[in-house]
């Protein structure tokens, strides 16, 4: 019988989470913006780091503290803001933080670079009707 070891599995992913969630909150509250982005982009929640970016721009000088963190974040990481703000673009609520993103990405980053992306062909395709 297995079923008490995938509940006490269970729980403690349960619980990892929700340290995660708290830490997630902790970093926003004490504005330490870059492990806020990671933490969430590693959470996979897009709506969070749709937070993150509209916290970091309504700081003095947001559009240069969203490049310094755009630009601070892993390949991968990148990778997936670029999948979240596909969606972000759509609503017209969003998209000015999509749109702050995208240049961001399109300013430090090589055209080579950019290609090597996941999923930049979609992205591009997506992005092209609303921008």
């Amino acid at each position: 019988d297995v079923t008490e070891t995938e509940e006490k599995e269970a729980q403690a992913k349960q619980e990892e989470q929700i340290m995660k969630e708290q830490e997630l909150s902790n970093l926003l509250h004490e504005k330490r913006y870059l492990k806020a982005l990671g933490l969430a982009i590693s959470l996979d929640r897009p709506h969070t780091v749709l937070m993150v970016v509209k916290a970091i721009l309504k700081e003095t000088d947001g559009r240069r503290h969203l490049e310094e963190n755009i630009v601070r974040l892993r390949k991968d990481q990148k990778e997936a803001v670029l999948t979240f703000l596909v969606t972000w673009n759509t609503n017209s609520r969003n998209c000015h933080e999509a749109q702050a993103v995208i240049e961001t990405l399109l300013k430090h980053e090589a055209p080579d670079s950019l290609l090597q992306y996941s999923g930049i062909k979609a992205a591009v395709e997506s992005l092209l009707p609303y921008t």
